[in-house]
């Protein structure tokens, strides 16, 4: 059982009657981004209520289990309030999202997995590559929009996630970088932060291996590795770094800078800077998950899938995790930059499976060992 403080989420969810599954029984409520107003310095620190759905709990809900490449501090809220609003009893086991998929590859039809819950579509192209995820219904993949689901239906976005820049917030409009090119030049030699060990950088890179070809992306590392980029373990280090000044700009996902400034305010030294290249710096991304071919409880693992994508799991996403939704009709929260204002590279979900050859390209520079 997964034990999680539900303060926040759990005060926010009513648990209504047990009627049809997962049917939206209110209207939207999260309010509308008035037109013109800049919404980078906007704080907001509480939602009201989000809507509620209805579920039939089982007299005996049974299990599942869940191998999740996303951190228990980011979906351990609302696979709680998943249990508690199904009665299903989830075992998690958390890691990385490659190292993860790797481990239910390696255990075979003995792979205790039901679902595999990805922080990036690597780990997820990657199994079905290797047949271990099965073709989902149209009833659970209609739920999502088309930018958020493989054209193979073995697997859907649960949430998404773009990459930017986070800089220095004192650093002059005029000096910030206008591409990925930019952060080869000397000037930020020692100033640039970057996660190489983290699967959201690699598909970067992994987009940009399809966007550029692998001779230009190997020469960026290269470039890269000439200014001397400052290594960090993951994202949320890199903001903090930025915010101290210890480095100029960092390479990461677009909600970790959000939830610093819903946390310490507007005088937080650091803003996002989003790339209007249309390249793979501009990069929107989903977390998503699938179910494990092998796996011994199918229609929980079904419901498991319904759920995230159930408004109530979307206004999460947004509304705490400020991530993007992948549901048509949930509103994006204050804080964050419309979709349709980023300047998205024209690349495919599909585009970003192949994280094993990134990898080749990061041993053979030795930026992994």
């Amino acid at each position: 059982m997964v034990i999680i403080n539900r303060i926040i989420f759990t005060m926010t969810l009513v648990i209504l009657t047990l009627t049809a599954v997962f049917t939206a029984c209110t209207t939207e409520v999260v309010k509308e981004v008035p037109v013109g107003v800049v919404i980078e310095n906007e704080i907001v620190k509480t939602l009201e209520a989000p809507v509620v759905e209805n579920i039939v709990k089982d007299l005996d809900p049974g299990e599942l289990i869940l191998y999740s490449g996303r951190s228990e501090s980011l979906v351990g809220n609302v696979v709680a309030q998943f249990e508690e609003m199904t009665g299903i009893d989830v075992q998690v086991k958390y890691g990385k999202t490659f190292p993860v998929a790797t481990m239910i590859l390696e255990e075979g039809p003995n792979s205790p997995a039901d679902v595999y819950f990805a922080q990036d579509p690597g780990g997820l192209g990657f199994l079905a590559k290797e047949g271990r995820l099965i073709e989902l219904p149209d009833t659970i993949t209609d739920r999502v929009a088309d930018w958020a689901k493989p054209n193979d239906g073995k697997w859907l976005g649960i949430s998404g996630r773009a990459r930017t820049l986070v800089h220095t917030a004192t650093i002059p409009s005029g000096d910030l970088p206008t591409s990925l090119d930019d952060l080869t030049d000397p000037k930020w030699k020692g100033k640039i932060g970057w996660a190489p060990t983290n699967s959201s950088f690699q598909t970067m890179i992994t987009g940009m291996r399809v966007s550029w070809g692998e001779g230009k992306t190997r020469q960026w590392l290269t470039d890269m590795l000439a200014n001397e980029p400052i290594v960090y373990p993951k994202n949320t280090p890199q903001v903090a770094a930025v915010a101290a000044e210890e480095i100029s700009i960092g390479l990461v996902n677009h909600y970790y800078l959000h939830r610093f400034i819903s946390e310490q305010g507007d005088k937080f030294n650091a803003r996002n800077l989003y790339l209007s290249d249309g390249g793979p710096g501009s990069l929107v991304m989903v977390a998503g998950a699938g179910i494990i071919n092998t796996g011994k409880n199918r229609a929980n693992a079904e419901k498991f899938l319904i759920f995230m994508t159930s408004k109530v799991a979307q206004q999460y996403f947004t509304g705490q995790i400020f991530e993007y939704p992948v549901v048509e009709g949930i509103k994006t929260h204050m804080l964050l930059t419309p979709l349709a204002d980023l300047h998205k590279p024209n690349l495919t979900i599909e585009d970003l499976s192949d994280l094993e050859g990134t990898q080749v390209i990061f041993r053979d520079l030795g930026i992994l060992d």
